[in-house]
């Protein structure tokens, strides 16, 4: 697969995906394009149980959208909102591994992520600050920041063009985890491994219900967990989780 502006490594059940298109990371026409390929792979790989979202270098994450490629922003920009909602409702754990500033379109993406551990330094700050352009956030950030830190926050942070530092996302609920520089990335791993082992069809099943209780509604949800209860209770991974409950030694999931 040949790729210009994004990193794709895969170490046993984790794939790391590096946003690679310098200097800040930022999404034109060419790395969406690049982004749907990486996700197509990820989420057809079988082997693949936790993925990583992460940028290049040490200062920025994701600064979002390319300004310098604004011709082409009529086709990046509903591209980015499609690929955005795809990570949202991804059917395997996404990890943000935020290691510096996430602005806009880059933040959007973070927070579609259903895990985010953020580096804390003094150069890293989260916002949506297209009001200061006279725009809106237009890939999901009206809708997805205020789930996150309440709608008195996000107003504060979107209306204003408020950035925060890393302390300041924890104390409010946006990223799960703070880390330092040297320990981001080992963190985030660290988590991957964790979520690797557990039951791959289980996580799958919880993540599609609560994206559709989320979005689609309550009902919609409780329909989605019964048909997800239903397909893990005729599973491999069932029958080990509870022979292993019962022989006191820890399961062996292999997503079957």
């Amino acid at each position: 697969m040949q790729l210009e502006n994004i990193i794709l490594a895969k170490e046993k059940y984790l794939a790391t995906i590096t946003i690679n298109h310098p200097p800040v990371n930022a999404w034109n026409w060419a790395t969406t394009q690049d982004f749907e390929r990486v996700l197509d792979a990820v989420e057809n790989d079988s082997d693949v149980r936790v993925v990583i979202i992460t940028g290049a270098g040490e200062k920025c994450f994701s600064a979002g959208f390319d300004v310098s490629d604004a011709a082409n922003s009529k086709k990046t920009s509903p591209k980015a909102r499609e690929m955005w909602r795809r990570v949202d409702r991804f059917p395997k754990p996404v990890i943000a591994a935020i290691n510096g500033y996430a602005l806009g379109g880059g933040l959007e993406l973070a927070m579609c992520c259903q895990f985010r551990i953020m580096v804390n330094t003094p150069g890293a700050m989260v916002g949506l600050t297209e009001l200061n352009l006279g725009i809106i956030p237009g890939w999901g950030g009206t809708q997805r920041l205020p789930l996150l830190v309440g709608k008195a926050k996000a107003l504060d942070m979107i209306l204003f063009s408020r950035k925060i530092n890393a302390t300041e996302a924890l104390e409010a609920g946006l990223v799960n985890q703070v880390s330092a520089p040297e320990r981001l990335m080992d963190d985030a791993r660290a988590l991957a491994e964790k979520l690797a082992a557990r039951p791959p069809l289980a996580v799958s099943c919880v993540l599609r219900a609560i994206a559709a209780g989320t979005y689609e509604g309550l009902d919609a949800g409780l329909k989605i967990e019964k048909q997800g209860s239903q397909i893990v209770g005729q599973s491999e991974d069932c029958k080990e989780g509870f022979s292993a409950f019962l022989e006191k030694r820890q399961p062996d999931f292999k997503g079957k």
